[in-house]
């Protein structure tokens, strides 16, 4: 196993980008040399990269869209004609709007969560019918959902036992303990199974 760089400010950013860090090390860091650590890991991580590259913190500030919409998604008595708009929150009023629409099995999933948001205009007739979609698409024996990016760990396992599906979660821990101290991407490769055997 090699040893991973201590995360401070002597560490360049190349050393950085290719060594593993929980997200409370990268919080630490930020704190320690005034980055803002809020945000999701690749966020904090895009931001590590930057002070380490030009020892500057940016205080570029993204602005961030006002809704235009003031409909109270929480409160308002919803239809299937309800116009989902651009402030769309996923409530208890919603979830409870689809559990009559749909049925008691109705909950929210990440992908249904996106359309809603990407789909501002359309109404929540349109909303059940989309659910109901993603639904079959993921009853299927083909479907695998999609991992997002800053959930190494977790698509680094899946994709490990998908590939060698006589190996226990075990196994798949320890060959991602070592992956992730070396500097190298932490995304599986057969060679990985080096580890174990």
């Amino acid at each position: 196993m090699s040893s991973r760089p201590t995360l401070d400010s002597r560490i360049s950013a190349d050393e950085f980008k290719t060594n593993y860090w929980l997200l409370e090390e990268l919080v630490t860091f930020c704190k320690l040399h005034g980055i803002k650590s809020s945000g999701g890991k690749i966020d904090i991580a895009t931001r590590i990269e930057q002070y380490l590259r030009t020892g500057s913190v940016s205080s570029n500030k993204i602005p961030v869209k006002k809704p235009k919409s003031k409909f109270d998604w929480a409160n308002e008595t919803l239809t299937a004609q309800t116009i989902i708009t651009d402030n769309y929150k996923n409530s208890e009023n919603v979830r409870a709007f689809f559990k009559k629409q749909i049925g008691e099995h109705f909950k929210f999933n990440t992908e249904f969560m996106n359309w809603m948001k990407a789909n501002a205009g359309k109404n929540l007739s349109d909303a059940a019918e989309a659910w109901n979609q993603i639904r079959q698409k993921q009853k299927s024996p083909d479907y695998t959902p999609e991992i997002a990016p800053q959930f190494e760990y977790n698509k680094y396992i899946r994709d490990l036992l998908t590939d060698n599906p006589g190996l226990t979660i075990r196994e798949a821990i320890a060959c991602w303990k070592e992956k992730r101290s070396m500097p190298v991407p932490k995304k599986y490769d057969k060679e990985d199974l080096r580890f174990i055997l």
